[in-house]
């Protein structure tokens, strides 16, 4: 029962922080470790468990994508599925005991690209000139860090596109919720073909992360933005600290 309340309240708590600003992972994952799930599940199964909510916010943008030739989006979808693909296949690779040590610094790193998102976005703007636009590679590599281990994704391609020389945010941020749906689609696919998907725990996640998603919508209105990174930033580096400490 203890565990069912930690991945529910962990689900929805989720759910509310994706939809108001992200690092929803920064809660699922470490519940499922704690729960007894063993790391490469639980990173997989934290993965199927915040998946709903991308698709319908990409739906959301629909207007905004819209912007964007077909092909063009198709190309970049096709990249991206091949990067997240390339990602989830070298985390079935990936033993339970290498990805402990992994874990910690992953977390600390999305962490960071969480608090300093904003920064690294205008780092970004400010040296796009000269840099090609809509790159195969940059999109590549960040979709198999996606595939890999999700958290800091969507941060990432924000900056991502910055470097393109987009301006646009919300289009930025529709493509990032498209893609970022893309890329869960064909880890979803792959890791529960490998079978290493604790679907009980997935199933109860994904339905209180879709109720956190409703609840976070309407708490967008009301919770001031630095408070919420104030609140992602200490999870997200209290959870790196316990992750750190187990390796010890």
């Amino acid at each position: 029962m203890l565990e069912i309340l930690l991945l529910s309240v962990a689900a929805f708590g989720a759910g509310v922080l994706n939809t108001i600003a992200g690092g929803g992972t920064f809660l699922t994952f470490p519940a499922l470790v704690l729960s007894g799930v063993p790391p490469i599940s639980a990173n997989a199964t934290s993965t199927v468990a915040v998946f709903p909510g991308y698709l319908g916010g990409a739906a959301g943008y629909h207007e905004e994508l819209r912007q964007m030739t077909r092909a063009s989006l198709i190309r970049l979808t096709a990249v991206t599925l091949l990067g997240g693909l390339a990602g989830s296949l070298l985390l079935l690779v990936t033993s339970n005991e290498a990805f402990n040590v992994i874990v910690p610094f992953l977390l600390l790193f999305a962490t960071l690209m969480f608090l300093f998102g904003p920064r690294l976005r205008r780092w970004a703007a400010e040296r796009s000139a000269g840099i090609a636009p809509e790159g195969a590679v940059g999109l590549f590599l960040v979709s198999l860090y996606g595939g890999y281990f999700n958290g800091g994704l969507g941060i990432v391609l924000l900056a991502l596109f910055a470097l393109w020389g987009w301006q646009n945010i919300h289009l930025m941020n529709g493509l990032k919720t498209w893609l970022s749906f893309a890329l869960s689609a064909i880890s979803v696919a792959t890791f529960a073909v490998a079978g290493i998907v604790a679907w009980k725990a997935a199933l109860l996640m994904m339905a209180f992360s879709v109720l956190g998603g409703y609840a976070g919508a309407r708490a967008a209105k009301a919770i001031p933005q630095n408070v919420v990174r104030a609140i992602v930033a200490i999870v997200g580096f209290g959870m790196s600290a316990v992750f750190f400490g187990r390796l010890f």
